[in-house]
């Protein structure tokens, strides 16, 4: 990751129309009140300023803030129809069994029965066996306990996204 102040995509964020602005960093995370954290903060002299203004927002989300964000997560292993970025993120999906495909739907539906939401992981890179692995594994957490692993999760998919962000070269 760069800490060039000179990134196309950090340049073009810093010097956007807010709404454009709000509208980028929608795409990052769905929660309102990081997004204008983030908005209210520009402009970022380099990617780690902006990454330091995203961890500490995503610390300061309440329970609220935080569903919100998890809404704009499909479940693993059923990336948005038409959306390139749910699918570059669960790629490690793509290539599953129908038997762990059918074992992902049975544990989200169970994880989200416990929890009220979607399982939340930073899906980038991982298997579609190490996801499973820690859904099992993180299903016995509490809801306390899961809440904060969502909170970190959450903050390694934007540093991703916002990483993508920065370097884009052209909208």
């Amino acid at each position: 990751m760069t800490s060039s102040p000179t990134t196309p995509g950090l340049a073009r964020f810093n010097t956007s129309q807010d709404s454009a602005a709000l509208a980028a960093l929608h795409e990052v995370c769905a929660s309102s009140a990081w997004g204008s954290k983030l908005l209210a903060q520009r402009p970022y002299a380099t990617v780690e300023a902006l990454f330091d203004a995203s961890d500490a927002a995503m610390a300061e989300l309440s329970d609220e803030d935080l569903a919100e964000a998890m809404a704009g997560h499909p479940p693993i292993g059923r990336p948005k129809p038409g959306d390139p970025t749910s699918s570059r993120e669960q790629r490690g999906m793509a290539g599953a069994s129908e038997e762990l495909k059918a074992e992902m739907l049975e544990l989200n539906l169970a994880y989200q029965d416990r929890f009220g939401h979607v399982f939340l992981i930073c899906a980038t890179g991982s298997t579609g066996e190490q996801m499973r692995d820690a859904m099992r594994t993180r299903i016995g957490n509490s809801p306390e306990q899961e809440r904060e692993i969502v909170r970190t999760e959450l903050g390694k998919i934007n540093r991703i996204r916002l990483t993508r962000l920065a370097e884009e070269d052209q909208d």
